[in-house]
């Protein structure tokens, strides 16, 4: 029977007894793991002294998990090096930040060549290969080269630039079109999408109109769209109970007249220093909200070794403390900043409070904390989401108040038009982006994806015996730039 292999930097292995709660991409693909015999390979976590690492293979909750450690040759290389300072700041569309060396690109290499290794000592001829993320575009390729020929699919959950900027990436020639060693390359949005192929128009010679269906030798490589989302209606419940909470409450009761919120992980590509800029200009346009409005921004702590993170901190800290010591009296402090985690039943509880969801990064690939707001809201009296128009949820988000992140008086203009907003058109805008909610349900994307991958209607709770074969096109046209013929069945998804 064949299995699903889904591959990424970072696995984490359920472990009742520490209580570990679930990562973005476990929820993303809790319905895969499900409904699929699945196996799980990629980073266990653990660092180690070169010749001490190794690889297990555990098995709980009836998925296989098969772990390695990274040398810290690898991680430094590999993780923080190629991955965190080069494609991480590129794909976020800050070239500013970039920190190319050939060093760091070789063991960004090596540590794929390593989970190929890995992964051609237990892989099938009928074993369908789902890849995640930018930490892996070249696994694909490394499989060919061990001459597999199952259909291997890539997803990117970050943003994808356009042309112009990746080839600012020194060697994007030898990277980049490693993904058309894909069968399906999957992006968040169509804008993400268009701009893969329009670098493979200019940087790989095909065609000025790109098709998404590209011959590749004997395989036919195709571009989708499959934009994440969330459990929409089990969020919602799970805000429901959670809004009840004493922690909840103590909240709720301990702040001053409204609450606005955010929440993002300490990154650059978030967009808080702008943030806290907009509701400072806000603040000083409207003192008839002075004491009637609290902003509490959650921005737990990450990459703390790299430099620009620990400056970025620094640089919020300050800007909280100004806002604070500005504009707060004995009776009002105006923002609320922690770097502490919540779990994610509480953050459902604190969204379903918030009168206001501020939601502004830079740029991301989706952003599910505005799906998770919008999801938490009581739809008789609901909040009002204000979303940066460079988040890829904007797509699917019209009646959010959409906004340039980077116009801080826009954004202050918009806080204040979000609290101002009458009940009426706050119940008929949050209505309107719930049922855009149920339409990109995380429930139905797994399939969506493998099915396009392989041709079958993954709908079903057991793959095929065997994959779909492989379309060829004959043409004379040289064989890495052949287009896909037209007679070729476009694949389900595929937008």
């Amino acid at each position: 029977m064949a299995r699903v292999f889904i591959i990424s930097n970072r696995v984490a292995v359920p472990d009742p007894e520490r209580g570990v709660h679930a990562g973005g991409l476990e929820v993303a693909l809790k319905s895969t793991l499900k409904r699929h015999e699945c196996v799980w390979l990629g980073w266990s976590g653990e660092v180690k002294p070169a010749g001490q690492t190794q690889t297990k293979t555990i098995t709980t909750g009836g998925v296989t998990y098969i772990v390695t450690d990274l040398s810290e040759e690898d991680y430094e290389e590999y993780y923080n090096g190629f991955a965190n300072r080069v494609l991480w700041p590129i794909l976020h569309y800050r070239l500013d930040l970039a920190e190319f060396t050939r060093r760091d690109l070789s063991g960004y290499l090596r540590v794929n060549e390593h989970f190929a290794a890995e992964l051609d000592k237990v892989l099938e001829p009928d074993d369908i290969v789902w890849v995640h993320d930018y930490h892996l575009v070249p696994l694909a390729k490394e499989l060919r080269q061990r001459g597999r020929h199952n259909r291997i699919g890539f997803f990117l959950h970050i943003p994808m630039p356009p042309a112009e900027i990746l080839t600012a990436m020194p060697n994007h020639e030898k990277l980049v079109p490693a993904l058309l060693h894909y069968d399906l390359v999957g992006f968040q949005t169509d804008g993400d999408a268009q701009n893969f192929a329009r670098y493979l128009a200019t940087e790989c010679g095909m065609p000025a109109h790109i098709p998404r269906r590209i011959g590749v030798h004997d395989r036919t490589m195709r571009i989708g769209t499959f934009p994440v989302g969330i459990e929409t209606r089990e969020f919602t419940r799970r805000a429901e109970r959670a809004a009840r909470s004493s922690f909840v409450r103590e909240v709720r009761d301990s702040v001053a007249g409204a609450l606005m919120l955010g929440v993002d992980r300490l990154d650059y590509s978030k967009g808080i220093t702008l943030r806290l800029d907009a509701y400072e200009r806000f603040l000083v346009a409207n003192p008839n909200w002075h004491g009637e409005v609290t902003y509490a921004q959650i921005t737990p702590r990450s990459r703390s070794s790299i430099h620009e993170y620990a400056q970025m901190e620094h640089e919020i800290d300050t800007a909280a403390g100004h806002i604070n010591g500005t504009y707060g009296d004995l009776s009002w402090t105006p923002l609320r900043y922690t770097n502490k985690p919540y779990t994610r039943t509480a953050l459902a509880g604190l969204y379903r409070a918030a009168r206001v969801g501020i939601v502004t990064p830079l740029r991301d690939g989706m952003n599910l904390v505005a799906k998770e707001y919008v999801a938490a809201q009581d739809p008789a009296n609901p909040g009002v989401l204000i979303l940066s128009r460079f988040a890829g949820a904007a797509a699917e988000f019209g009646d959010a108040l959409i906004v340039n992140p980077y116009d801080p008086e826009a954004v202050g203009s918009a806080i204040r038009r979000a609290l101002e907003m009458p009940l009426d058109e706050r119940i008929q805008r949050h209505g309107n982006l719930y049922r855009a909610l149920l339409d990109s349900d995380i429930r139905f994307w797994g399939d969506r994806f493998l099915s396009s991958l392989t041709g079958y209607d993954m709908t079903s709770a057991a793959l095929p015996a065997s994959r779909p074969k492989a379309v060829v096109t004959p043409t004379t046209a040289p064989p890495s730039m052949r287009p896909a013929t037209p007679t070729e069945p476009v694949a389900p998804a595929l937008r």
